[in-house]
């Protein structure tokens, strides 16, 4: 599990400092930001479509960690690159090289996570494993942006840069020591191995019954034996049907359809609220309290996965996403409310604290509901639908930055409100019980005769 929790801290680091080394480096170089928004969009924009093509490739895998060791090296290639081309090379070779990292983000955020469910069987322990995973993302978005942002003050951006990519070459060195899904969890396809025929056993000798009578006395029938050659093992599907199952499984399995439905509602707020966070210090009389909002965000959404991990709650999964969700939207409509920024501040505090229990238990939604088939391909979809959902709330709320702010962040809260209401309704579906047919009632209910 340190193996683990080292590769995925060391990657997620590099993936989230990103946003804010490309701007600056853009910004050093060309005098203007453009381009560097140009680039973290060519980053961000093939998370969805490599998704699936990430998680049916690691699912076919004979050597896992071999894979995700070189799907890291090109991570940590790519972002070293950038910092060498952006601005000095032709724009149509910067992005391509972007897109060529930016394929290999389902790997470094929904892949990594997708090796962790052999690591417990009881549901507490599988909490505690996911709980810690999500406390990586939350580490790396609080320290990723304050590490890329001193050392570009302090020194230049292009060092950032080149650090950030250190960090995901490392993260590949560690692969080697990543965990496997045990035999008994749902895990990657693997091919089954040829077996030669095998002879069916012979029985054991048996003395001949004795003849009752002249006509009897032939020789006995040889006994019939049910085992036989073992049946030819199943090919592999073609790559373009494994493609399929990952959407198919978030489709059809209630669920993994809540979970997902729920999230990516409540990331089409999340990814606005950065912009929102400024504009909110901005109306209070300082710009840059924007940045203190969204670390205190971050620190309590930190604090609320450690807790998380070290007491996990006895209640459903889905049921702690929904007060999770309920509790960052209840939060952030009070920060709305509220005329002081430093109860804004607290507020902010308070729901990243509420948000922090969300990664984990949706990781363990996941892990608790994925086919053994698709079951990577769960994971990274899940993550690239989330992350699309935040860039296009982003997007929207830069289009709407001329309404007021209180009213813009209203509009997140009630997407997190929105988001557990869809998971609250989906528990009371799953929860209850299906009718008697025979007697035109709940079987749950007393005196129901059980035919």
């Amino acid at each position: 599990m340190r193996a683990y929790l080292a590769t995925a801290a060391l990657a997620r680091l590099a993936d989230e400092g990103m946003a804010l080394a490309l701007t600056l480096l853009a910004l050093e170089r060309t005098g203007s930001a453009a381009q560097g928004a140009y680039v973290l969009t060519a980053w961000m924009a093939p998370h969805v479509a490599a998704a699936p093509v990430a998680g049916a490739l690691a699912e076919r895998a004979r050597r896992p960690r071999l894979f995700y060791g070189a799907a890291l090296a090109v991570f940590a290639t790519a972002i070293a690159l950038l910092g060498v081309l952006l601005g000095r090379a032709p724009t149509a070779l910067t992005l391509t090289v972007a897109v060529a990292g930016g394929s290999c983000g389902p790997v470094v955020t929904g892949g990594l996570s997708s090796l962790l469910t052999g690591l417990a069987s009881r549901p507490a322990a599988r909490t505690r494993v996911y709980a810690l995973d999500a406390a990586t993302y939350n580490a790396a978005s609080v320290t990723a942006p304050a590490a890329v942002s001193a050392v570009a003050l302090t020194l230049t951006p292009a060092l950032a840069t080149t650090l950030l990519a250190a960090s995901a070459a490392c993260a590949a060195l560690l692969t080697p020591a990543l965990p496997l899904p045990s035999a008994h969890a749902p895990g990657p396809w693997r091919a089954p191995k040829r077996k030669r025929p095998a002879e069916p056993p012979q029985p054991p000798p048996q003395p001949p019954p004795e003849p009752e009578s002249e006509s009897d006395s032939g020789p006995p029938p040889p006994p019939e034996s049910d085992s036989g050659p073992p049946p030819p093992p199943h090919p592999a599907p073609p790559l373009r049907v494994r493609l399929t199952t990952g959407l198919l499984a978030l489709w059809r399995i209630p669920p993994l359809r809540a979970i997902t439905a729920a999230t990516s509602v409540a990331f089409l707020g999340v990814g606005g609220l950065p912009v929102t966070s400024v504009l909110l210090a901005a109306e209070a009389g300082d710009a840059g309290g924007g940045g203190l909002l969204m670390t205190v965000f971050a620190l309590g959404a930190l604090s609320g996965a450690v807790a998380l991990a070290r007491r996990p709650p006895r209640i459903r999964p889905e049921q702690l996403a929904a007060l999770s969700l309920f509790s960052t939207g209840a939060a952030l409509a009070g920060a709305a409310a509220v005329p002081s920024f430093a109860a804004a501040v607290a507020l902010f505090a308070l729901a990243g604290v509420g948000d922090g229990p969300l990664l984990s238990t949706t990781l363990r939604i996941r892990a608790d509901h994925a086919p053994a088939a698709a079951h990577t391909q769960v994971f990274t979809l899940g993550a690239g639908l989330k992350q699309s959902a935040a860039a296009a709330g982003a997007a929207l709320a830069g289009a709407a930055s001329g309404l007021p702010p209180p009213l813009l962040l209203l509009t997140v809260a009630a997407l997190q409100l929105a988001g557990a209401l869809l998971l609250r309704l989906s528990c009371r579906k799953r929860d209850r019980p299906p009718p008697d047919l025979r007697w035109g009632r709940s079987p749950a209910e007393p005196g129901t005769v059980v035919p």
